[in-house]
């Protein structure tokens, strides 16, 4: 978890009305990072529950996403930040984050793309925003996100809704894209800063782009009624959000 993470949950709390009970997959909160990995109280008075393979702060119930004990359509909301990537076969995990959501439910997700591995149990997997997109192309609403430089983004992100929800409003999208700009931030103490400036002016400016443009941001939001499979090309230009420097 990032404080831009955070920063993109709480957009999102602020913005729609996520159903209850609300499930976070991956609750674990790791020493050091309690503060930015609660999640719970973006959702005040809702019934929320803490799932993880481990027990510890922040789990309620000890439990593998791979194969869960909770029943179909029983689920509102499942949160699952910095989570997929843990997952030996992710693939069985949204399967079943698909099964236990009712109708009208919603999905959070975020993985790593150009981040270190790191050992929570164990790190398999990095994920593109079009590889969300493909993962994620059952649910007919969606908004798909990404962090820093088009080509190296830091994190990748989907706020998906199940059928029975309604296409996402354009009037809650800009909101969305509103509460992201106020809340998703992620500043480099000045003295990196300084040295990433100082050795872009010496080296150029790829090999510091993923930490200077770390809160950069994209997204685009995809309808099922207006959903066109786009070029490359096409995917990185549309709906842009770029934070001035």
């Amino acid at each position: 978890m990032t404080p831009f993470l955070h920063g993109m949950a709480r957009a999102v709390a602020e913005t729609f009305d996520l159903p209850e009970p609300i499930v976070e997959v991956g609750s674990y909160q790791v020493a050091g990072q309690e503060q930015i990995a609660e999640l719970r109280g973006l959702f005040p008075g809702k019934e929320y529950l803490g799932v993880d393979v481990r027990p510890g702060p922040g789990v309620d119930l000890v439990q593998d996403v791979q194969d869960m004990a909770l029943p179909d359509c029983s689920v509102g909301t499942v949160l699952a930040l910095s989570t997929l990537e843990h997952v030996p076969h992710f693939w069985k995990g949204l399967d079943e984050i698909r099964r236990v959501l009712r109708p009208g439910g919603a999905l959070l997700l975020a993985c790593p793309f150009y981040f270190h591995v790191h050992d929570y149990p164990s790190d398999y997997w990095r994920f593109t925003p079009m590889a969300l997109e493909m993962l994620l192309e059952d649910y007919p609403s969606k908004i798909v996100g990404w962090q820093g430089p088009p080509t190296r983004p830091a994190n990748v992100w989907a706020l998906a809704f199940r059928e029975g929800r309604g296409p996402i409003r354009p009037a809650e999208y800009t909101r969305y894209r509103s509460l992201m700009e106020r809340y998703a931030r992620e500043p480099l103490p000045w003295l990196r800063r300084l040295r990433y400036r100082i050795g872009r002016l010496l080296c150029g400016r790829r090999p510091f782009a993923p930490w200077l443009d770390r809160e950069q941001w994209q997204a685009r939001c995809l309808n099922r009624e207006v959903i066109r499979r786009p070029s490359a090309a096409s995917f990185w230009a549309r709906q842009t959000c770029r934070r001035p420097r």
